[in-house]
C-alpha cells in the first residue's frame, strides 16, 4: 500500500439523495398500503419510517468478549467513547448506538424509541429490560459524518450460558441486521470457542449473509502454523452454521493502532486491513443499493399469497379452532401449493417454523383475501417502478466519486489516550499560544541533528527522499500501514511527493511520539510546522 493518500475536500452527506428519495415515496405510495393490509408487520418486521431511509449508512459490530470490539471502533474514529471499556472479561451488557452529533453526549434508550429522527423507533416492543441496556453516543467525529456504527455486548461463552440477559438477544441482533449495511464478526485467534449464545446469534443473521464480514483478529499473536489451523477450524465452523454456497469473507486482521508483533504473515496481516477498511469505506457510496435491495427483498416475500390462502381455507362458522391448527400444521405443504399455483420461488417464503409460531396468536377470520388492485400495484412496483430508479442509481454512482466515503485520513488507526501526559502533537489553543514565550521555535529542532543523521543514511536525491525509501524505513517501525499514511500526511507538508530533511525530521517525530503512547492530531498543530513551510508565522512573529 502506497503512503500517500489523496487529500479531498468531499462535499457533505447533506446533498440531496434522488434515490432514497424515490425509493422512500414508492415504500409509501406502493409497499406500505400492502404491508398494513395483510398485517405484515404483525409477522416480519416493523414498517419503515424516515429515518429509515435518510439515516447515515450502520455497521453492527458484534463477537465474543475480549475480541476487540470497542478497540476495533477506537480504531475507526480515532478516539474513546463515552461508556466505554476494554477488557479481557465481559465489560458490559449494553447496544451503544455511535452516531455523529454536534455536542457530544448520551441519549438513553426510552428516548431513542420516541425521536423520530433516529431509526430506532421500532424497538420498543423488546421491553424496558432491552431498552435499559441500550443507549445512543453523539459525537462530533468526522467518521461518523458519514457512518454510524452500532456496538454489542459481548456474546456469552459456554461457561456463562446459564446466565439470563433479561431480553431476547438474538431477536435484537436479527432486527439490527435487517436494518443495517455491515456487520463485522469479530473472533481471537487465541481462543476460537463457539458458545449456545454464539450459535444461536449465528441463528440471528441467517438471511443477511450478504453484510456479514468476519475477522480472525489479534493474529501477529500466532505464528503462521497457528494462524493456519485456526482459520481452517474458523471455516469449518462457520461453514457448519452458515449452510449457503458462498464462503464467507474472513479477514486476518491486528485492528488497533498498536505496533504490531513482527511474524511470517505481517505483510498479510497489512493487506487484509486494508481490503477491510476499504469495504467500511465505501458503504456511503453503496447505501442506496443496500436500501433498493432491502425494499425489493421485502416486496418480494410471498405473505400477501400466504394470508389469502389461509383465509380462503377457513370455514365460515363451525370448526375454526381445529382448522386454525390444521392449516399452522400443514404450512410446508400449503408452501409448495402457492408456489406451484401462483408460480412464486421457493426463495421468496419466509420461514416455514417462524411463521407457524407467529399465526398461533393470530385469528384467521380477520386475515383478507388477495386484492386484485393491491397486487397490481405491487406488480407494478416491482416490474417498473425500481427499472426506473436504475438508470438514477447508476447516475448517483458516476457523482459519487466526489461524494463522502470513510476518508482514508480517518482511519488512522490511532486514539487518544483517557489520561495522558502534557502532549506535544496537541494542537495549541489560541490563550495557550499567547502564553508561549517560545512560540516561533520549532518543537523539533533539538532533535533534528539525530533525525538528519537517519535522513543522510537514507541517500537523499537534490536534499530530498522519495517516497519508496521513506517507506521502507517507515516499515521497520511496525506501526499499522494506516498509522504510517497519516504521519506521512502530515509530514509531506508540501505535498510533493518527497520529504526534505525538516519534513523527514517531523516524520520521525511523530513517529516517536507515536510509539511512546500519543496520539497524533488530525491536522498539524502550528508549533510543528517546519520553519520553511510557515512563512506566515514567521512573519507573525516578526
Amino acid at each position: 500500500m502506497s503512503i500517500r493518500r489523496f487529500r479531498s475536500n468531499p462535499k457533505t452527506l447533506g446533498d440531496v439523495n434522488i434515490v432514497t428519495e424515490e425509493l422512500k415515496n414508492l415504500y409509501y405510495k406502493r409497499l406500505l398500503p400492502i404491508e398494513k393490509y395483510y398485517s405484515f408487520h404483525q409477522f416480519h418486521s416493523p414498517s419503515y419510517e424516515d429515518a429509515d431511509f435518510d439515516n447515515k449508512p450502520m455497521v453492527l459490530v458484534m463477537g465474543q468478549y475480549s475480541t476487540g470490539k470497542t478497540t476495533f471502533i477506537r480504531y475507526l474514529i480515532e478516539q474513546d467513547f463515552p461508556g466505554s471499556r476494554v477488557g479481557p472479561e465481559p465489560t458490559t451488557d449494553c447496544f451503544t448506538a455511535l452516531m455523529y452529533g454536534p455536542v457530544e453526549g448520551i441519549i438513553p434508550g426510552n428516548a431513542l424509541t420516541v425521536d423520530p429522527k433516529k431509526p430506532f423507533r421500532n424497538l420498543d416492543p423488546f421491553g424496558n429490560a432491552f431498552l435499559n441496556r441500550f443507549q445512543c453516543v453523539q459525537m462530533p467525529n468526522q467518521v461518523l459524518e458519514s457512518i454510524s456504527i452500532i456496538d454489542t455486548p459481548g456474546i456469552l461463552t459456554a461457561a456463562k450460558r446459564k446466565l439470563s440477559r433479561g431480553y431476547d438477544f438474538p431477536a435484537v441482533l436479527r432486527w439490527f441486521a435487517e436494518r443495517v449495511d455491515r456487520i463485522i464478526l469479530l473472533f481471537d485467534a487465541h481462543k476460537l470457542e463457539f458458545s449456545d449464545e454464539l450459535t444461536r446469534a449465528f441463528g440471528a443473521l441467517c438471511g443477511y449473509e450478504d453484510k456479514l464480514r468476519v475477522v480472525l483478529n489479534k493474529a501477529d499473536r500466532v505464528d503462521s502454523q497457528q494462524l493456519m489451523r485456526v482459520y481452517g477450524a474458523l471455516m469449518w465452523s462457520l461453514g457448519k452454521v452458515f449452510k449457503t454456497p458462498e464462503i464467507l469473507r474472513v479477514y486476518i486482521g491486528s485492528l488497533w493502532s498498536e505496533p504490531r508483533q513482527m511474524c511470517d504473515h505481517y505483510q498479510l496481516i497489512e493487506l487484509e486491513e486494508e481490503d477491510l477498511l476499504t469495504d467500511i469505506r465505501n458503504l456511503p457510496r453503496n447505501a442506496a443499493i443496500r436500501k433498493l435491495n432491502d425494499l425489493v427483498k421485502r416486496a418480494r416475500l410471498a405473505h400477501a399469497h400466504i394470508i389469502s390462502y389461509l383465509k380462503q381455507e377457513m370455514p365460515t362458522i363451525f370448526c375454526k379452532e381445529s382448522k386454525k391448527h390444521n392449516l399452522i400444521y400443514q404450512l410446508p405443504v400449503i408452501f409448495t401449493k402457492i408456489q406451484q399455483q401462483r408460480q412464486v420461488p421457493a426463495g421468496d417464503f419466509p420461514d416455514c417454523t417462524k411463521m407457524q409460531e407467529r399465526l398461533l396468536g393470530q385469528d384467521f377470520s380477520k386475515f383478507k383475501t388477495l386484492k386484485p388492485s393491491l397486487m397490481a400495484s405491487l406488480d407494478k412496483l416491482l416490474s417498473t417502478d425500481i427499472a426506473n430508479l436504475v438508470p438514477l442509481l447508476q447516475l448517483q454512482e458516476m457523482e459519487k466519486k466526489s461524494l463522502p466515503g470513510v476518508l482514508d485520513g480517518e482511519f488512522l488507526g490511532t486514539f487518544r489516550r483517557e489520561y495522558y501526559k502534557r502532549d506535544p502533537f496537541k494542537e495549541l489553543t489560541k490563550e495557550e499560544e499567547s502564553n508561549e514565550t517560545d512560540f516561533d521555535e520549532w518543537s523539533v529542532e533539538k532533535y533534528k541533528p539525530k533525525y538528519d543523521e537517519i535522513f543522510f543514511n537514507l541517500s537523499p536525491n537534490d536534499g530530498k527522499l522519495s517516497g519508496t525509501k521513506v517507506r521502507e524505513w517507515m516499515m521497520s517501525t511496525l506501526l499499522p500501514n494506516s498509522v504510517l499514511a497519516h504521519i506521512w500526511r502530515l509530514s509531506d507538508v508540501d505535498g510533493d511527493g518527497m520529504l526534505d530533511n525538516e519534513e523527514f525530521a517531523l516524520a520521525v517525530h511523530l513517529i516517536e511520539g507515536k510509539l511512546d503512547g500519543y496520539w497524533l492530531p488530525r491536522e498539524l498543530p502550528s508549533h510543528l510546522i517546519p520553519p520553511s513551510k510557515r512563512p506566515e508565522l514567521i512573519t507573525f512573529g516578526q
